[in-house]
């Protein structure tokens, strides 16, 4: 629960209303989606890597605490979560044997019923037979969620493990590694000890066992209204054909279905030149919304979205943990839709990559984000009261540049500075309504009651960057 002050009376923002109906594109602004009743949904969240798969140090990984997370999601106002998943039953970001630093990751789509052991000494999976509780612990949080009004995108594919570790034994714990699977599966053909070709259009059994899955996946949720589907995280450029041909596969398989959901593609990472993907790659796909690359601005001054996607903006794609609160309201003045990579209960260094000893308590959340977690929440507050079939980015309408207006009906402004601001008014008719909001406190306050026809200067009441929202009197 949030606490806002509105002209010193202090008052409860409790989270986002029930999911209602698959999302859609908005029909008249497809930035956003639409919901069935047909309002449009602005997602705004934080998701952290453990949220679906149990992931850590020990093996087995200790259980992840999933109605707690739910409830850190409520108390921050979100909305909207990526369900992660991860391909490799262990792995390390950093070298195994200098820094003993391996994650183990548990369970896996497919059962693991022997006939020899795989490479880390358990049972081999026999990728013919799907392993019911998965799926089963899939739905069920899911309808947690859904429970509590937050919409989930299913991620289907984990790429990023397969090519941006440091050591290439990683791949010895890939149920597609020959060694690990009672099916004679070699996800490896040309033997570098990465098994991008998984991804890739180039095994046709692969491809097989993977729509497989995926069918099982939409067979599991297809009812489910608060529903996305995301390809891949993170894969290589060598990945488009493949990520095209399994969103296609999606769109076609749930026409059979009583829903259809959206299904999403992010940023193509690779470190090496060759395999890096590209924003175009992502905007000339069949999905329905896409992750960018920190290219064209994304992290500093972005772009205004144009309808052709509804953009999630991640931190994960920008920084992989990083951001700030200014990036937040960017981001929301500019049509789009923030999410934040949050390290959530395992506080990271701001690269990601090490383990931090600046926290007495090990669970604590890292206070580092908040300002990122509390604005994502504060925007959509906003977003509930104004009439986002309506709003699109009008930088023109701001002297800051950062405008998300009706024009005539509905101005927010963000003043990453403060100060002043100028507003061309010269569309509203009448009086207005005026309110200075604080994100650094969370405070709101009244301001003067302004009139249209004509453009108006506005001084922020406090330090520090400001929001202001104008709405005409009705």
């Amino acid at each position: 629960m949030f606490m806002f002050a509105f002209a010193g009376v202090m008052i409860c923002s409790f989270g986002a209303a029930q999911a209602m109906g698959p999302l859609k594109a908005h029909p008249t602004n497809p930035q956003y989606f639409a919901d069935g009743t047909g309002k449009a949904v602005y997602l705004t969240g934080t998701h952290t890597w453990s949220n679906l798969k149990d992931m850590g140090i020990t093996d087995p990984p200790p259980p992840f605490d999933f109605d707690a997370y739910l409830d850190f999601l409520q108390e921050y106002n979100h909305n909207f979560i990526r369900l992660w998943t991860w391909e490799l039953t262990k792995f390390s970001y950093r070298d195994a044997k200098v820094y003993k630093e391996i994650n183990y990751v548990d369970p896996f789509p497919w059962q693991r019923t022997g006939q020899g052991a795989a490479l880390d000494g358990k049972p081999k999976f026999d990728l013919r037979a799907l392993n019911q509780a998965y799926f089963d612990r899939l739905r069920s949080r899911i309808v947690a969620a859904h429970d509590r009004g937050i919409y989930i995108s299913i991620m289907l594919f984990e790429g990023h493990g397969l090519h941006a570790s440091q050591e290439p034994w990683c791949w010895d714990g890939h149920p597609f590694n020959v060694n690990n699977n009672i099916n004679g599966i070699n996800g490896d053909p040309n033997g570098d000890g990465r098994g991008i070709e998984t991804q890739t259009l180039q095994i046709q059994a692969i491809t097989e066992l993977q729509e497989l899955y995926v069918r099982k996946v939409i067979d599991t949720v297809n009812d489910l209204d608060n529903v996305l589907y995301e390809i891949v995280n993170e894969s290589g450029g060598y990945s488009t054909e493949w990520q095209y041909h399994m969103i296609d596969y999606i769109h076609d398989y749930e026409k059979s279905k009583p829903e259809q959901h959206p299904v999403g593609m992010t940023f193509q990472f690779a470190r090496t030149e060759g395999h890096k993907g590209t924003n175009k790659a992502l905007f000339d796909s069949p999905a329905d919304w896409i992750s960018p690359n920190p290219d064209g601005g994304y992290r500093d001054n972005p772009p205004p979205a144009d309808g052709s996607k509804v953009i999630l903006n991640d931190t994960d794609h920008l920084w992989g943990i990083g951001g700030n609160q200014a990036w937040v309201w960017k981001s929301f003045c500019r049509g789009m839709n923030p999410i934040f990579m949050d390290p959530y209960r395992e506080p990271l260094d701001d690269q990601g990559d090490t383990w931090t000893d600046h926290l007495s308590d090990k669970d604590a959340l890292d206070p580092r984000w908040e300002s990122i977690r509390k604005s994502m929440g504060y925007t959509l507050t906003y977003a509930n009261k104004m009439d986002m079939s309506s709003i699109s980015p009008r930088g023109d309408l701001a002297s800051t540049k950062y405008c998300l207006a009706n024009s005539g009906d509905e101005y927010l402004v963000y003043l990453p500075d403060g100060g002043k601001v100028t507003v061309d008014l010269s569309a509203a008719v009448g009086a207005l309504t005026v309110e200075w909001f604080n994100p650094g406190t969370g405070e709101a306050m009244p301001a003067k009651v302004n009139t249209g026809g004509d453009s108006r200067e506005f001084t922020a009441p406090f330090s520090g960057d400001a929001v202001l929202y104008i709405v005409r009197n009705r």
